[in-house]
């Protein structure tokens, strides 16, 4: 082995490439890759540094600040933290589909303790990276899986990043009417007439409560109308929830919508973050319902194969740490 070093070592001594000679050819293998657009929500934080007002406030990324604009960490994950520090965990990988009573304890944050789906088994919750990582996991499956369609119906106007994670996971975008900017309300009649007119078994996102960018959620009067439309339609609803509690203080309201949709009937996709509600970027899941328990340990096996279980691999390695 040492002779192999001395080997390695003499050779990486004797070759020295010229540098120039290599960004040309680094230039010449790049050099079709376009600049990708900034980004509006980081330039804003980049305006922000650059502003000598002392009385300027950062309304960008959305994340915990304290009076002096500095980042905060609630009490309450500083406490969780320090419970975890003390049992001294080791950095072993995780199972493939991440932690599993992380995973259990967030389906029953997001659908209920007492759910008939909990109780039942008939969920699957995969462990990622973000709510971007959540969001891309759910595209990839159904671009791969979900026979039906390759139509996903986005609000209008939606999350920014919504578009480019859909799409690049080979999904086509379409959209639905949703924010009335003359009443600055929820264009409920619009919404309603457009998804009626949605093709039967496309997908349809909804944003569980805070919708982002507007701020404006339906009623719940208005959720029961929109769920049976989608259920009168064969739509496939994939709700994205990343302000549970942050939304209204209160987890099982922000969650009503999610799990109305699950009462009656409807199979449901969810991309559930901890983000926003609690600050903590990078713990967040992917989960779906389905009809039964064999469905699920079916969707489990195709979900743990193939392209996703690549996907997993990348956001095991982050989650074990």
């Amino acid at each position: 082995m040492a002779l192999l070093k001395s080997s390695l070592l003499a050779g990486a001594v004797r070759f020295q490439p010229c540098l120039g000679a290599l960004q040309t050819r680094a230039s010449s293998w790049w050099s079709h890759v376009e600049m990708g657009p900034p980004d509006p929500i980081l330039g804003v934080t980049e305006a922000f540094k650059r502003d000598n007002n002392p009385k300027k406030m950062n309304l960008g990324v959305g994340a915990y600040r304290d009076d002096n604009g500095k980042p905060y960490v609630l009490s309450s994950v500083r406490k969780a933290e320090a419970q975890m520090t003390a049992k001294n965990l080791d950095k072993e990988y995780l199972p493939i589909g991440g932690l599993p009573e992380f995973a259990r304890a967030s389906a029953q944050l997001a659908m209920g303790e007492n759910s008939e789906v909990i109780q039942s088994g008939r969920y699957v919750t995969v462990q990622t990276i973000s709510g971007t990582g959540s969001l891309r996991v759910g595209a990839n499956f159904l671009q791969r899986f979900y026979k039906y369609s390759r139509d996903v119906y986005l609000p209008k106007p939606s999350w920014g990043n919504h578009t480019p994670i859909f799409r690049d996971a080979g999904m086509e975008l379409k959209g639905y009417r949703y924010y009335d900017p003359k009443t600055c309300g929820f264009d409920f009649a619009g919404a309603l007439d457009d998804i009626s007119k949605i093709p039967e078994q496309s997908v349809i996102l909804f944003h569980a409560c805070a919708h982002n960018p507007t701020g404006v959620d339906p009623k719940k009067e208005q959720w029961k109308e929109l769920a049976a439309v989608v259920k009168s339609r064969r739509l496939f609803p994939f709700f994205d929830m990343a302000y549970q509690g942050f939304a209204s203080g209160d987890t099982d309201r922000d969650a009503w919508a999610v799990r109305y949709f699950i009462e009656e009937g409807l199979n449901v996709v969810l991309s559930q973050s901890y983000a926003k509600n609690m600050g903590l970027y990078g713990k967040d899941n992917f989960h779906t319902v389905l009809g039964c328990f064999v469905a699920a340990r079916q969707f489990c096996e195709s979900l743990l194969g193939t392209t996703v279980f690549l996907l997993l691999q990348v956001n095991v390695l982050g989650l074990s740490q």
